[in-house]
């Protein structure tokens, strides 16, 4: 699917308002300075939050109070502030089959199918913690699994199950993104451009959109 490009000069508040109109009702959520502001304006915002079950895109093998914990981001943000279910993906034992169990406790046996998950770009052109040659982007027979990294082992959803989501909206700010955001946006070999969503929406800051690179 052609993917729908939205620039603003904020690209947080952008993405806040689509999320209002989406109203999902199941969320995979991501970390990043990004993100952050975008947490930080939903919890501003009015949203039946008691409906809503949130889960995480990936996250790194750290304890939830850690620096680098996606966790520890959107709870300060904007989870501790909303009474939503939170189903946060362990770090400290870094169980991806034991988040493939709290899935299915929502989900059930099948794929899970997300009303949204938020996803940023890294300049590698990596969404979630699918990395550019990782074996873990492969991966068809699992929800969730274990990467390796220079920093941090992480867990990751897999490609299906990004790909099975109803929207598929990715947050993009800074000039530095902007050749990888043009590769998102010609469909090149990245993992970003894998996510196959029935509807698939960027937002993008100035900086990140403009000019786009021939």
């Amino acid at each position: 699917m052609k993917p729908e490009l939205v620039v603003a000069p904020d690209a947080a508040a952008a993405a806040a308002e689509r999320f209002l109109e989406i109203q999902p009702r199941t969320v995979a959520l991501s970390g990043g300075a990004t993100p952050q502001r975008l947490y930080e304006r939903l919890a501003a915002r009015t949203f039946p939050w008691m409906e809503t079950d949130v889960f995480f895109c990936d996250e790194r093998c750290v304890p939830p109070d850690h620096a680098d914990s996606n966790y520890r981001m959107a709870s300060e943000a904007l989870l501790a502030k909303v009474p939503a279910r939170v189903h946060r993906m362990r770090g400290e034992t870094c169980d991806a089959r034991g988040y493939e169990e709290d899935l299915g406790g929502v989900f059930g046996s099948a794929l899970p199918e997300f009303d949204l998950v938020l996803l940023g770009l890294g300049e590698d052109g990596h969404t979630a913690s699918l990395f550019p040659g990782d074996p873990a982007l492969e991966v068809t027979d699992r929800r969730v699994v274990r990467v390796s990294r220079p920093d941090h082992p992480r867990m990751t959803l897999t490609l299906p199950v990004l790909s099975a989501a109803r929207v598929a909206l990715f947050l993009v700010a800074g000039a530095g993104k902007r050749e990888a955001l043009r590769r998102l946006l010609d469909h090149e070999d990245i993992p970003a451009a894998r996510v196959d969503a029935r509807e698939i929406v960027i937002v993008a800051d100035e900086a990140a959109a403009g000019p786009l690179p021939p």
